[in-house]
């Protein structure tokens, strides 16, 4: 279960509210959950037992949140209408966006009601700023910053200063651990001017940095056919679905196939919807009370296309760090 910790002054909510809110999940979903007005699914795509680590302020049509994960993730991510999502790792450790590897000093960026997808290495940490469009348009003529509105909102990585990227970083770790403790008369005017520092230094970036050039047709192309695989498996779920009926489904060869997945995604296409089809079993799982036998395991691993039992479970558990049976267990006792 999700371990919520949130200042004794503050309670969580709507925007315009200041909150800061910390959340532990031991559950890759649980975790995909946690952060506030975002529509996400997340997928473990490397073994290990998972730990994930949320620590999100707010303010009025401001959220600044940095994210930890243990194991390597998959997510589908979009956040609320009429915002601008800007995504920095704490450090560079080779994540994509949307297919694309995110080098160094890079802001990646996408707007609000906008579906996109990232995928995170083991052991990443990712700060998070999503700013109301209007307020940070206002923000920047205020300060006499002039980004580049129509490109940006089509944009997925900005090219920006290392000095200037590590100023953002530095003012988002100090505004979260100054909420964390923050108390007194005095804590409420720290913190507003911890939330503009961060907002300013964005916003200097923004205004200097180099927006990155669109994807080129090729790209797109290994990309489509990657997206297109993912759906013919997930639309033959109870199948076992193997590399030549990919290959026939998607009209692309073998070695087409194995090379636009590991450009894409970073490894091999049977590598990767074993996971998304050992997640869906997971999840399945998770939807009920906790009192299911292991033959009703085995039944939703053959609704996900697993045939063999024995197979599905040493998979399951190289892949979760637990059997399904400890799984469901483990969610008893709590």
């Amino acid at each position: 279960m999700s371990h919520l910790q949130l200042s004794q002054t503050d309670t969580p909510g709507a925007h315009t509210k200041r909150a800061l809110r910390t959340a532990v999940a031991r559950d890759v979903d649980e975790h995909a959950h946690n952060l506030t007005d975002w529509e996400q699914r997340y997928d473990q795509i490397a073994s290990g037992s998972f730990e994930g680590v949320l620590q999100e302020w707010q303010s009025q049509g401001v959220q600044i949140f940095s994210e930890s994960s243990s194991c390597a993730i998959r997510q589908s991510c979009q956040v609320w209408p009429d915002a601008y999502w800007f995504g920095i790792e704490a450090r560079t450790t080779g994540m994509r966006i949307n297919g694309r590897p995110v080098g160094e000093d890079v802001v990646m960026t996408r707007p609000g009601a906008c579906e996109f997808e990232l995928v995170t290495p083991d052991h990443h940490q990712i700060y998070g700023i999503v700013v109301q469009r209007d307020a940070l348009q206002a923000s920047a003529s205020r300060l006499g910053c002039a980004p580049d509105w129509s490109r940006l909102g089509q944009a997925e990585m900005l090219k920006v200063g290392q000095a200037g990227l590590d100023e953002c970083r530095h003012h988002i770790a100090t505004l979260l651990a100054l909420a964390g403790q923050a108390q007194g008369p005095g804590a409420h005017a720290a913190l507003q001017l911890g939330q503009e520092a961060v907002l300013v230094s964005l916003l200097a970036l923004l205004d200097d940095g180099e927006i990155e050039a669109e994807a080129g047709a090729s790209f797109l192309r290994r990309r489509r056919i990657v997206s297109d695989a993912r759906e013919f498996a997930m639309a033959q779920q109870e199948c076992p679905v193997t590399v030549p009926m990919l290959c026939e489904a998607v009209h692309v060869s073998r070695r087409t196939l194995q090379y636009c997945f590991e450009d894409v995604l970073g490894m091999s296409p049977m590598t990767y919807l074993r996971s998304l089809r050992l997640n869906g079993v997971r999840r399945a799982l998770c939807q009920g009370d906790g009192s299911q036998a292991v033959g009703s395991i085995g039944d939703i691993a053959a609704a996900w296309g697993f045939t063999n039992f024995s197979q599905f479970s040493c998979d399951y558990k190289k892949l979760f760090g637990q059997t399904p049976s400890a799984m469901l267990q483990a969610r008893t006792r709590h």
